[in-house]
Order: C-alpha cells, then structure tokens, then sequence
C-alpha cells in the first residue's frame, strides 16, 4: 500500500494491477528520461472504482518531441496542436495510450475548443483544466504510484457526486459539451450531480447550441447507451438540453394517449428506452423514437383516440433527427426500417406461414430479432408486466420454421442468369419483374421454390406485357398448407 497525495484513498496492488503492462512500461521509459508522467483523467477514476478502465491517458512534463524522441517515429505519431503524442501498441484492447504535456488552455470564444493551449510547468496546473473533480485525479511519479488530488476527486467519488473543477458556469462557459458529459456520467456511474453543478447546466443549456452535432451526438449515444438512459434524456430535458439535442420528444410532454396507454406519448418513450431488452445503438434509438409521431398524428381526445400512420410518419421524423445529429447511414436506414415497422400485426390463430414470410421478406431476417426487441420494449414501456407474451414466442418459432424458405430473390432457385441462358431471355427490366412474380408465388407456398416449376412459370411470364407482369408481382396468394414442427415450437414454448 502507498500513502496518497493529497488524497483519502490508499492505492492499492490490485489497482496497480489492473494498470496493462504497456502503460506501465510507457510511464517507466519516459521516467527513465528525467521526466514526470502519471495516469489521468478518467482511467484514474475507474481504477478508484474498482472498474476496468477503456481508454489509457498520460500527462507527462515532457514535451512532445522528447516524447517522440523517447519512443521513436514509427511508435508515435503527432498531428495536434494540443502538445498530445499518441503512442502504438500492439495490444488491440488498448490500441493506442495517448501521452499529453502538461497544459493550460484559455479563450474560448466559440463555446467548443480552447482558442489558446499553452505548455504548464505542473501536473497541478493540468490538473486545473479538466471537467469534473473525479476526472481531475493522476496516479504515477517517479514509480512511486502516488494519488495526485487537489481538487478532492476521492471524495467526490466516494460520495457518488459529479461536481466541475472550480466554477460550474466557467467550465461550461470554455466547453457546452460538458454538460452533455456530466448527465452521461449521471447515467453511466449512478453519481448525482452537484447543486451548484447542476443549476449552472440549466442556467447555460443554450450555451450547448454551439457544439459541433458530432460531438453531441457521441454524448447522446453514451447516455443511450448507459445503464439509466431514460433517466439521462429526462435530465435533458429537465436540464433544457434536450430541446436543443431532439427537440421533437418534448412534443409528447404531457400529451395523453388511449385507453390501451396509462402514459404520457413522452413517459411512453423513456419507458420504452429504459426496458429495451438489447444493447444496440440502433435497437434503444429506435426504441425512444418509434412513437415520436404521435403528436402530430393524434386525432381525437379521451380513451378512443387514434395515431392513424404514427410508425410511418414516425420513421421519416426519425430519419430526420438522426440524419441532423450526423449518425450513420447504417443507423439511420435501420433505426427508420424498425420504427416503420413496429407495428406489425401478429395473432396465432389469424396469421398464417405467407404472412410471416412477407413480414420476413419486407423487413430482412436479419433484423427480426432487433425487431422482436422493439416489440418487447414498446410493451413494457406501456405498463404490460409480461415482456413476451405467448403471441411473441409463437412469432419466434414462426420465423425460425420459415426461416430457410424464399423470402428474397437471391434465395430462389433460378436467377437472372437462368432466365437468360435457359429461356433466352433478353437482358432488361423484364427479368427483374419476373423474378419478383416468382418470390411473391414462393412466399405464399414455400413448396414451388423448386427450378423446374419456376423456369416453367417464368416461361409463360416472358410472353405477357411487362406491365402486366408487374401487376401479378402485387397479387397475394392464398397459402396452401400449414406445417407442425414439434421440435422447433418446443423450443419457443408454444403449443
């Protein structure tokens, strides 16, 4: 054990311990070079926590080019003006541990990045700089492992409390992201923020507007996906900051639904968010966002009220949200796929195999899970105890016994090649169509998936008007048989 300085905690072997060889290794060589370097930040944290930390960070009195010198060019690379040299390791899981000189920053006259970083001469003036008391923390010196604390980050840790370094509206004033950032820790670790911590947030939440959308909405996607993410957009929004992140959910604020609701569209939403059964960005962002048309699509007042298209109107709203806070195309497109589909309408006794093979077919087997999740959390967020009724497991056995059918072109017998070599079929739009025909037919009756019968029907295809063909590809045909799989229903618990 090693007294701490500064500190109320001991640091331990089992804390030292959780440090990776590599980072020791790079706080030993630059130590052997005449120069100070600890760990900071937030790995400190984690380690006071008892957590394993992520992300790997030195501050050291060295500066950047004795760093580089220190380690080599082809190890190191620096491509900042922030004094910040980042080091390679061949460790995946630590990827590269980022080595910083000790600094001061001032100005900053656009609410998001400093206008002036300068070279400190003390860990205690860096220290100075950073967010939060328990992010303001180092560990390391001369191998001693002593805890460096002067802003009593130990204490606010021990005391679960999210309190900024000096002035609240100072540090909000330099950075409004780290606003942003005091809410998902709020959500991530359990820790309450301070009071005065607090009412500097809701005073300064305009302030937010002027963060670049990347940097929110990374923010965004940590509270999502932390362990109480209903409880961080409802500081959001009790905070202000979410009428400048979504704005769009404050529209369901108090607006009751129908009898087949107990919440608010608003409360409905976090519910939902908060009992999400998956870990997926996509699956939670969907989740908080699939009702998010309601509002606007509500007719009527009292229990038989209706929200008649709310999931298509709703995924085109979501795609607007997410297409303005910058994520991806990928998460876009199927955060828009599950809102729109939500909906989707499943009773035991009234759908049969084609049906669930179209559902299967317009939405991907690879998203049905994602899917299936939605329907749980939508559920659970309306006050229903039960997350998957015997309807849910029924479905789930139905799409693993229709699984292997044809519920896409590529998953047919014949293609457009066959089309072309065997029936001599010129190369165009026709060959597509007729493919289409083709699915629908299987889709309804798994059986005709077979190459003789589906180049003998594309045959008799060829001669029609394409236009005419592109009407039978809509055409719904009844389905012909029902299968009884004991082995797969018994997996899914249904009769």
């Amino acid at each position: 054990m090693f007294d701490s300085c500064w500190g109320h905690i001991e640091v331990s072997f089992l804390m030292i311990k959780k440090i990776p060889r590599q980072v020791l290794e790079v706080l030993g060589k630059i130590e052997k070079s005449g120069f100070e370097a600890y760990v900071v930040g937030g790995c400190v944290r984690d380690l006071i926590m008892d957590r394993l930390p992520k992300d790997w960070d030195i501050a050291t009195s060295a500066k950047p080019e004795n760093i580089v010198g220190i380690f080599g060019e082809d190890k190191t690379f620096y491509e900042n003006k922030f004094f910040t040299v980042g080091i390679k390791t061949e460790d995946p899981s630590i990827g590269i541990i980022e080595v910083t000189t000790y600094r001061t920053e001032s100005g900053y006259s656009d609410r998001r990045r400093p206008d002036e970083v300068r070279a400190a001469e003390t860990l205690e003036e860096d220290l100075g700089r950073r967010d939060f008391t328990m992010n303001a923390i180092a560990l390391g010196a001369n191998g001693e492992m002593k805890l460096t604390d002067p802003f009593d980050g130990q204490k606010d840790i021990e005391h679960k409390l999210i309190r900024t370094v000096g002035e609240a509206k100072d540090r909000f004033s330099e950075d409004a992201l780290r606003m942003m950032r005091a809410i998902r820790f709020h959500s991530e670790l359990g820790f309450e923020i301070e009071k005065e911590t607090l009412e500097a947030i809701e005073e300064h939440s305009g302030l937010i507007s002027h963060v670049a959308l990347e940097r929110i909405r990374d923010e965004f996607s940590k509270i999502v996906l932390s362990s109480n993410p209903s409880e961080g957009v409802d500081m959001m929004h009790k905070l202000g900051l979410l009428s400048y992140v979504v704005p769009e959910l404050e529209k369901g604020v108090g607006v009751k639904q129908n009898r087949h609701h107990i919440y608010t569209i608003y409360r409905h939403c976090l519910l939902s968010l908060k009992y999400c059964p998956s870990n997926k960005l996509e699956v939670r962002l969907a989740s908080l966002l699939h009702d998010i048309a309601k509002p606007q699509t509500k007719r009527g007042e009292g229990e038989f009220a209706t929200f008649y298209n709310h999931d298509h109107v709703g995924s085109k709203v979501a795609e607007s949200i997410l297409k303005r806070l910058r994520y991806s195309t990928e998460i876009v497109s199927k955060v828009k796929l599950l809102v729109d589909n939500h909906m989707f309408y499943y009773n035991p006794d009234e759908v049969s195999e084609s049906s669930v093979r179209r559902l299967v077919s317009k939405v991907g087997l690879e998203n049905m899970k994602d899917l299936l999740d939605l329907r749980i959390a939508d559920r659970l967020g309306s006050g229903t105890p039960k997350a998957k009724p015997y309807k849910l497991r029924h479905l789930e056995y139905m799409i693993d016994k229709v699984s292997q059918d044809a519920v896409s072109v590529k998953m047919l017998k014949v293609g457009g090649n066959d089309l072309m070599e065997e029936l001599g079929i010129k190369p165009g739009p026709k060959i597509g169509t007729i493919l289409d025909v083709l699915l629908a037919e299987v889709i309804e009756d798994a059986s005709k998936n077979n190459r003789e019968y589906l180049l003998e029907k594309a045959a008799m295809l060829e001669i029609e008007d394409l236009e005419k063909i592109r009407a039978m590809a809509k055409e719904k045909i009844e389905e012909k048989k029902e299968e009884d799989d004991k082995e797969i229903k018994g997996k899914h618990w249904v009769k």
